[in-house]
């Protein structure tokens, strides 16, 4: 029994990948914590104050001593609230935040000991449905810490994220039709290797990037788009009965979509880990080094869209509910359609020449 479950089994491989979901996943939880740290900085900026500064040099020690607290912060669960569903809408939400990364692209292959190491956990041929997929799995943990927790505010909240999502994704995934006209593959990887050999697809697909860009805000229920959130409409929002380490999931969460959403952007409209007119200078480098420069490529533009999410949340004020549907139904769906015709016209034209 034993030799029939190991059969067809490469232990080397497994263990390669798992060790990869291991760095992969605190890279997005380390990230996602010092993206707290980030936004409050960047917030003083914008209204001139200083920000975290107390613990540690310059502050660099707030993100600890907030998890610290949520850790040790009293469990809290309603009486009337449906226990098992309660527990589990935080960690479905944050399941799925970090399954999105399965599928991008960190970096160029590594050497170690001789044998060549994927820096992408699953190189799927439809990478892009999988994060769909998972995308839309990330709406029930939404949906389901709402409703079980039998208040009235929470539930109304859910169901204003349930109906953002869903409006948004319909845009969202006409704009990657579009792309895909361009790059011919759903797989991640593909799509990185065919912008190093051309250019980035955002110079074949601005107004594909643009709606991107505004969905992406949506998805990750970010400012101005943060209505299931509207603390001075709804108390807290879908997520108002949770405390302790629950709430830090819920909070955790949106800070890995926000950061999963600024590697997605990168990969697929700037290039991912591709550093612009460095490949034939590449040639002469190790592939460990060009892997590394890549992988810090792909964290600088990363880091820019973090930034921009940041920027915007503390500059535009919040849409109202109908404004945000508005947008979404009448005006980005309209204009996806047309980008994704305009894009295979164009695509038949240059294929009938």
């Amino acid at each position: 029994m034993f030799h029939l479950l190991n059969a067809g089994i490469d232990w080397g491989l497994a263990i390669e990948k798992l060790l990869l979901i291991v760095v992969v996943v605190s890279i997005a939880l380390g990230f996602a914590m010092y993206s707290t740290y980030g936004e409050r900085k960047v917030a003083a900026i914008l209204q001139d104050r200083l920000g975290p500064n107390r613990f540690g040099p310059l502050g660099l020690g707030q993100p600890i001593a907030d998890a610290i607290k949520l850790f040790f912060k009293e469990e809290i669960i309603p009486n009337r609230a449906n226990k098992v569903l309660f527990v589990m809408g935080p960690a479905l939400a944050m399941m799925a935040a970090l399954m999105t990364s399965a599928v991008i692209p960190w970096g160029d292959k590594i050497i170690i000991g001789g044998k060549e190491v994927s820096l992408q956990i699953a190189d799927v041929n439809v990478g892009i449905l999988y994060i769909f997929a998972v995308v839309a799995l990330g709406v029930y943990g939404v949906m389901i810490g709402g409703w079980s927790s039998n208040n009235k505010f929470s539930l109304l909240a859910a169901i204003r994220g349930a109906s953002q999502n869903i409006s948004y994704e319909l845009a969202m995934g006409l704009s990657i039709i579009a792309l895909l006209f361009v790059t011919g593959s759903l797989s991640l990887k593909d799509i990185v290797v065919g912008q190093q050999e051309t250019m980035w697809n955002v110079v074949y697909q601005p107004l594909g990037f643009f709606i991107f860009l505004i969905c992406a805000f949506a998805e990750t229920n970010r400012t101005p788009f943060d209505l299931p959130e509207a603390e001075n409409e709804l108390n807290f929002g879908y997520h108002q009965e949770y405390s302790s380490m629950k709430l830090g999931f819920y909070l955790f969460a949106e800070y890995i979509n926000m950061f999963m959403s600024s590697v997605l952007m990168a990969t697929l409209y700037f290039g991912g880990y591709d550093i612009p007119f460095f490949n034939e200078a590449a040639s002469t480098l190790h592939p460990n080094w060009i892997a590394l420069l890549g992988f810090l490529s792909l964290m600088a533009k990363t880091i820019a869209f973090v930034f921009f999410f940041m920027w915007v949340r503390w500059t535009i004020p919040r849409f109202r509910y109908d404004q945000l549907m508005h947008l979404g139904w009448k005006t980005l769906i309209p204009l996806a359609l047309f980008n994704m015709l305009l894009t295979a016209a164009i695509m038949l034209y240059l294929q009938g020449r």
